[in-house]
């Protein structure tokens, strides 16, 4: 698993509307403002969210953006899912997103490091909630220097 700008953009939001009421919709332009993401990209990352039942969306006026759940009960877990996909290293030991392979029987580093890999990544993004990125948001913590930091490959 490697962490991408759109992950990063997602938690930003996800941290902002957590620190919001949940009776309030919030436009994209408000979300835009106050974490920096362009609206355009936020948008998609909104609509992404939301056919994944991680926020839910009103259009119209006095419309906009709000989570689909109180903050402590949507996880790092689903988010990273509805963003990204599979979440495992593999699709062999994917959970949801499985694909035979022809050597899963004689493979010893699948469960001796795959499985465990994907087991201990899912527990570590389901023990994170929206609720905890939202403190980071009060706090004025802001993931956008997380960015400086994502794994490129070189060229």
């Amino acid at each position: 698993m490697r962490l991408s700008a759109t992950d990063i953009y997602a938690f930003q939001a996800l941290g902002y509307l957590g620190t919001q009421p949940r009776e309030r919709w919030v436009a994209s332009e408000d979300i835009s403002e106050a974490t920096g993401v362009a609206r355009p990209y936020l948008v998609r990352i909104l609509a992404t969210l939301t056919n994944n039942q991680i926020v839910v969306s009103k259009k119209g006026s006095g419309g906009g953006y709000a989570l689909s759940r109180d903050a402590r009960d949507i996880n790092l877990r689903d988010v990273m899912r509805a963003i990204d996909g599979p979440v495992a290293p593999l699709s062999c030991v994917s959970l949801k997103w499985h694909a035979s392979c022809s050597e899963e029987s004689r493979c010893h580093v699948r469960s001796a490091v795959w499985e465990r890999v994907r087991d201990a990544l899912l527990e570590v993004l389901a023990a994170v909630t929206i609720e905890d990125l939202a403190s980071d948001f009060r706090q004025g913590v802001n993931y956008r220097l997380c960015l400086e930091h994502l794994l490129r490959p070189s060229a």
